[in-house]
């Protein structure tokens, strides 16, 4: 059985809870992906897949589906501590060849230089 996902979609989400998994699941429903069950993929963005918005994507989904995904989080318990994390992407011009996906995750940085990087990492 060959699985190449032809449809790829980006989403984020952010929780806050004083449990680590409830704060998780705040930000999976922030991100509208809380109905579906995540496996994590390393960052292959395949040849001829294509990005598609976060309505569409979703709007494709079942709940309770296999959903694979690219997860960059970050988490800490220290009040008032600034954490971020970004995914990267990057899509070579020529449609048969792949390209990446990088995670980030970071502690006192803003959220426009953590997607920068992640973006530089992927390329």
């Amino acid at each position: 059985m060959i699985f190449k996902p032809t449809k790829m979609f980006l989403t984020k989400g952010m929780g806050r809870h004083q449990v680590k998994l409830a704060s998780f699941e705040l930000a999976l429903r922030d991100a509208g992906i809380a109905a579906f069950n995540l496996v994590s993929v390393s960052s292959i963005f395949p040849s001829g897949c294509k990005l598609v918005s976060r309505k569409k994507g979703i709007s494709m989904l079942q709940n309770g589906e296999i959903v694979h995904c690219v997860l960059s989080q970050c988490e800490t318990d220290e009040a008032h501590r600034l954490a971020g994390c970004s995914v990267g992407v990057a899509i070579p011009a020529d449609k048969d060849r792949y390209g990446y996906l990088s995670e980030y995750h970071c502690f006192g940085q803003n959220a426009g230089f953590a997607g920068e990087y992640a973006e530089d990492l992927a390329a």
